[in-house]
């Protein structure tokens, strides 16, 4: 649940936007971007959010629906335009965003009545974004989900199977300063309270927390009652802690970088994929740097989500 628009990124590296002369369009939005990631590596996804009732409206469900990310809870608002986004390419560590979302995202128009809440409580992965918390009717409604799902992320017994069933509540904290107009931190709060895992990088566990040291970030993090917490350290790795006192902490894969942009959410499609299947800590962690990584190493981002085989082929390359 959460943002969605299109990405026009330049077909030149290393030029600055004013002097482009191509682009690329592509799907986008972090939350849309998790949800073709899991879909890559096999998951049935789907995603919450709105778009202009526009043609690049119907270019997202189009893509939505060629990626087989379920689109039936993407809805059009009228009036307002679908959100481009540009970036600029500077390998390898400056990609500069440029949000186009004005007069107001339509994926802040998500509101808490027309959820479908029964699909919300069944997901066994439900992912929202802070940015679905900075501006109204989205923050209602977003909280109203993840208030349907309390009591549901403890585990559940399959039928199938007739063992507990993994089930989580992530936040991915998706600290966007330029989308805010108040203090984030009471609705980070909010949020946390319902979340059983929550993501971010040193700069967004910060704002939730007001630490930057990972570990004691990690921590604050679960004393808001959470399950896992895993803070992204770019060049310095991965951190994840465990509320039972399992730690992992692993290396970057290395990666000649063309965009950073997207990393992010591959890692977070990866992230919902080991969830899923129950991995150990540590596994689940090294095979979502390295999905992280695969989309560094490419130039987009939706399309450039790592099938299973690529991350298993990717892990081999390290491995000692």
């Amino acid at each position: 649940m959460g943002r969605i628009g299109v990405d026009l990124y330049p077909l030149q590296a290393g030029v600055p936007l004013a002097q482009v002369d191509t682009f690329g369009k592509f799907l986008g939005g972090s939350a849309t971007n998790v949800a073709v990631a899991a879909a890559r590596l096999g998951r049935r996804s789907a995603v919450v959010t709105r778009t202009g009732a526009d043609p690049f409206g119907e270019y997202l469900h189009q893509e939505l629906r060629a990626f087989g990310v379920d689109d039936r809870w993407v809805t059009p608002v009228s009036g307002l335009p679908t959100p481009v986004t540009f970036c600029e390419v500077f390998p390898p560590d400056d990609f500069p965003l440029y949000f186009y979302r004005q007069p107001k995202a339509p994926d802040l128009e998500i509101r808490g009545d027309e959820l479908d809440l029964g699909a919300i409580r069944a997901a066994r992965v439900f992912w929202m974004t802070g940015t679905g918390l900075c501006a109204e009717p989205s923050r209602t409604a977003t909280l109203a989900a993840l208030a349907a799902r309390s009591g549901t992320a403890e585990a559940q017994a399959s039928p199938d199977a007739g063992r507990p069933e993994p089930r989580a509540t992530v936040f991915d904290l998706d600290w966007r300063p330029m989308f805010w107009t108040d203090d984030p931190k009471p609705h980070y709060a909010d949020a946390l309270r319902h979340a059983t895992v929550a993501v971010g990088n040193v700069d967004e566990v910060e704002i939730a927390t007001g630490e930057r040291e990972p570990g004691a970030a990690a921590d604050a993090l679960l004393a808001h009652g959470l399950e896992l917490a895993v803070v992204k350290q770019g060049p310095g790795g991965v951190l994840a802690v465990h509320r039972d006192g399992r730690t992992a902490e692993v290396p970057p894969v290395p990666v000649d970088v063309v965009n950073g942009l997207g990393a992010g959410d591959a890692f977070g499609g990866a992230l919902c994929h080991g969830l899923l299947a129950g991995w150990e800590l540590e596994r689940t962690m090294r095979y979502a740097n390295a999905a992280g990584a695969i989309v560094a190493s490419r130039l987009a981002c939706s399309s450039a989500m790592p099938y299973a085989a690529e991350v298993e082929a990717a892990l081999q390359e390290v491995r000692p």
